[in-house]
């Protein structure tokens, strides 16, 4: 990466840092990425967020670890439907492979060799018997014996420890009260720490990439989905065929905990390098994320702290002429005419409406969508939004003055018209050498 490139994507990352300082994300990872080459990786992108100082719960499965620890005692494992039946011999084989699998997650954790990524991180990790469960019990008719589900979890304890600077890590397996273990599945864990600790996100590590799912592709840009349309993608039986067993808990656990509560929930790829940090420090981010705070992109009037964000948007198109040059100064004193697209916290399309009452005219006018927002009919919401705002104040058309985008107006329902169909104080203020052409919308 040359220089430019590397200040643009550090001065790009930052307002996250911000925003995710002291803030708690759940994290679940399945067996299958701990089994990833690339799992190192992985390792020491949560071991950066940690130094960033955003509190973690990690959650590992271990389901392939299972298996093999099973077919070294020839025994078959057995599954009904997505859920595994663990009888004692079993049971031992969960002990034995969530046992070894936890002891290297916190070795890679706690590593900080000065050649590394993770270098001088001095990542602590913290376990404990948080999890109580109990049994599932007779499902489809069968006894699942000790497989389990979470019956409780001391979220007090987790709390002491994501206080003090330090990852806790959760395995998939549970206790009762008599001492049994019970073995459990990580996404239900993942979903009872999430909601009880109102983490800020929950996020899932998959095998599969769901950015490239096609059932997905109606998501909205950059897979960003309000929690109801997610249920309407994800929870049909065709769909849910599609996924497999540990996609299907992930996405059933992803979806209970945003009706919990939870108000981002990301599912991203553990096969593409970096996505966890491109999901969580990039506006559009890798993956796939569904949330219940409707204002993650939502339409509003400007204020005086969107100025900057509004200049950011218009000044590439001032000089490129399409617009007239506004000084900062007067898109200050203007601000209440304007209205804002804001994505996440960021002004991503804009316009402003300037009202003629005594002419019962508007016109709309600045209308401006960042480049990487283009082509989703945001300016389109903008207009509507400015014609109901319109006719609630007695407005009868709308007009605009442009040099360069008169199809798109006459696509959304303006008529050619002439400097002679501007309210008088528009007319006395028409700047004749720019030529602009005059559209008329009736409302």
């Amino acid at each position: 990466m040359d220089h430019p490139d590397f200040v643009s994507a550090l001065r790009g990352a930052a307002p996250y840092v911000h925003a995710h300082h002291d803030r708690t994300f759940v994290i679940a990872f399945p067996g299958e990425t701990c089994a990833r080459p690339e799992f190192d990786r992985l390792v020491s992108d949560i071991a950066l967020l940690s130094s960033l100082g955003i509190k973690l719960v990690l959650v590992h499965g271990a389901r392939p670890q299972i298996d093999a620890q099973l077919a070294v005692r020839g025994i078959e494992p057995r599954y009904v439907g997505d859920l595994r039946v663990t009888d004692e011999a079993t049971m031992d084989a969960v002990k034995a492979a969530a046992g070894s699998l936890r002891m290297d997650i916190e070795a890679r954790l706690s590593s900080s060799l000065a050649n590394t990524p993770m270098g001088g991180a001095r990542i602590k990790v913290v376990g404990g018997t948080w999890v109580a469960a109990r049994p599932v019990g007779v499902r489809e008719g069968v006894d699942h014996l000790l497989t389990g589900m979470v019956r409780r979890v001391d979220f007090t304890a987790i709390r002491e420890v994501i206080a003090s600077t330090r990852i806790a890590l959760l395995s998939p397996v549970g206790y009762s009260p008599t001492g049994e273990a019970f073995n459990l599945r990580n996404a239900d864990i993942a979903q009872a720490v999430a909601t009880g600790l109102r983490a800020d996100k929950l996020i899932f590590v998959l095998e599969s990439d769901p950015g490239t799912w096609d059932f997905t592709q109606s998501a909205g840009d950059a897979g960003h989905v309000l929690l109801g349309e997610a249920e309407r993608l994800l929870e049909g039986e065709q769909v849910q065929a599609r996924l497999t067993p540990e996609d299907r808990n992930c996405v059933r656990a992803g979806l209970a905990s945003g009706r919990a509560g939870v108000t981002r929930v990301h599912l991203v790829g553990a096969g593409t390098d970096g996505a966890l940090l491109r999901e969580l420090f990039t506006r559009d981010g890798c993956g796939l994320m569904f949330y219940t705070d409707e204002d993650y992109e939502s339409t509003r009037d400007a204020t005086i702290e969107d100025v900057a964000g509004i200049l950011d948007l218009i000044r590439p198109l001032e000089r490129a002429g399409i617009l007239v040059s506004r000084s900062r100064e007067q898109l200050e004193l203007d601000i209440d005419t304007f209205s804002v697209l804001v994505r996440d916290g960021t002004v991503i399309a804009c316009n402003a409406m300037i009202c003629f009452p005594e002419e019962d005219a508007a016109e709309f006018a600045c209308v401006a969508v960042h480049p990487a927002y283009r082509g989703h009919d945001r300016a389109e919401a903008l207009l509507k939004r400015a014609e109901i705002t319109a006719r609630r104040a007695g407005i009868t058309r709308l007009f605009a003055l442009t040099t360069h985008t008169s199809h798109w107006f006459v696509e959304h329902g303006f008529v050619p018209g002439g400097p002679e169909d501007l309210p008088a104080r528009k007319q006395h203020a028409y700047d004749g050498s720019r030529n602009s052409l005059v559209l008329v919308k009736p409302l």
